[in-house]
């Protein structure tokens, strides 16, 4: 994963354009993608899909032709979606086109400007603290045209039609943890996914963020009623605790499996309530869709001072960081595709498990009790009301114990789905 951050971490991306799809094209030597091209003009819910926008070269140059600031190093170095330009001009004028971070003078800060058309650069402070009065260059080759909007999806089939989305923005440039890290968690993700003939079938959504995520949902508005669950993955690499931004709902289904597994593991972590503002979990969560999508990172947007900044490099996310987070997902989506409500065959009574063999099953377990009286739980709450989720929470147990219990209670024809 990590290795897949750093190779994607010198595109220069934004929300259209080749430095999306170079991403995509690196993504999709991990895992096969449909990608898609929405034209310019297109109308997607209440927005219209934007002019594409490549860049080429940018720099500031003095007067003797040495480039004081240069797009080649650093693609946070112009300001997204700057319009072409070509012009001599003093510092005095230059400076209202110049974006830094007094508080962290050798850091380059993200800034953009996708709807206005502007032009301008990203530098260090102390880099234009030394930059001398005079005549300046100022080129940035880009173009602003009708194009398209890219985004792919990677789908992995289930047992069922019903879907879980897991969404990631790769609409930032050179920002290793906002989202890089998201994504190459993602890809791998989906790749211990496919080896598990999954209940649900997942859809990965690689897009860029807002305008990618409303594009996404305004093509597939006919179909959205198979979307039965979704995580957003962002900011999954840097070393804060873990934290799970709830679906708008709060008690969607999602929801409670990442405060169960959150709290189940012990891991540091922290459960937020929704806000109408963050990643795209608004999108999905908005109030005419609704859908129960909830977001997980590690720490949140604009929680750490390198956020948006060229602090976020490859050395700020770790490869132990985001093992973490594809730990996490991958327990949230096994406990998921297992949860399941039961119906009691047998509700008369306690069914006799001895003559089924059920306790000789148990024999030389270790926790043979407590398998015991996970098949007493789930017996006494399938009542086609309670999840395997609502018996773990209320008996205290383990939930693989309780669908392990499950299982061996569906096939002594004790209890059917």
């Amino acid at each position: 994963m990590h290795e897949l951050v750093r190779r994607m971490y010198p595109l220069c991306r934004s929300i259209t354009g080749d430095g999306v799809r170079a991403t995509l094209d690196i993504v999709g030597e991990y895992v096969p993608l449909t990608v898609h091209e929405v034209p310019t003009g297109t109308q997607v819910l209440d927005w219209t899909v934007p002019q594409e926008w490549n860049i080429r070269d940018a720099y500031v140059a003095d007067g003797t032709g040495r480039r004081i600031v240069d797009f080649a190093a650093s693609s946070l170095h112009v300001l997204g979606y700057s319009v072409p330009v070509s012009a001599t001009m003093p510092l005095s004028e230059l400076r209202g086109h110049l974006h830094t971070l007094p508080d962290h003078p050798s850091w380059v800060p993200y800034r953009t400007s996708y709807y206005k058309p502007e032009w301008g650069f990203c530098l260090a402070q102390e880099t234009l603290d030394a930059m001398p009065d005079g005549e300046y260059e100022v080129r940035i080759d880009s173009t602003l045209a009708d194009g398209h909007l890219t985004y792919a999806e990677h789908v992995v089939p289930g047992q069922v039609a019903d879907e879980v989305i897991v969404s990631c923005h790769v609409c930032h440039p050179s920002l290793a943890n906002d989202n890089l890290a998201g994504v190459a968690v993602a890809v791998h993700l989906a790749r211990a996914l496919a080896e598990q003939n999954p209940y649900y079938t997942y859809r990965f959504v690689f897009a860029p963020g807002t305008i990618g995520a409303i594009t996404w949902l305004a093509r597939n508005t006919e179909r959205i009623d198979r979307v039965k669950h979704g995580l957003v993955l962002a900011c999954a690499g840097d070393s804060g605790s873990l934290t799970y931004k709830q679906s708008r709902r709060g008690d969607a289904e999602i929801d409670r499996v990442l405060r169960h597994v959150l709290t189940a593991s012990e891991r540091p972590h922290e459960i937020r309530e929704f806000t109408p503002y963050g990643y795209d979990e608004r999108q999905y969560c908005s109030p005419g869709f609704d859908l129960g999508v909830g977001s997980l990172s590690r720490t949140p947007y604009a929680g750490y001072p390198e956020y948006h900044t060229s602090a976020d490099d490859p050395d700020f996310v770790s490869p132990e960081a985001m093992e973490d987070t594809l730990a996490v997902c991958r327990e949230a989506f096994a406990v998921l595709d297992r949860n399941r409500r039961y119906v009691n065959l047998s509700p008369y009574g306690e069914p006799q498990l001895g003559r089924r063999g059920l306790y000789d099953s148990l024999g030389g377990r270790s926790d043979a009790k407590q398998a015991q009286m996970a098949m007493l739980w789930v017996l006494s709450l399938a009542d086609g009301g309670h999840t395997l989720l609502d018996v773990a929470e209320r008996s205290g147990l383990p939930f693989d114990t309780v669908a392990a219990a499950a299982d061996a209670l569906r096939d002594a024809e004790l209890i059917k789905a």
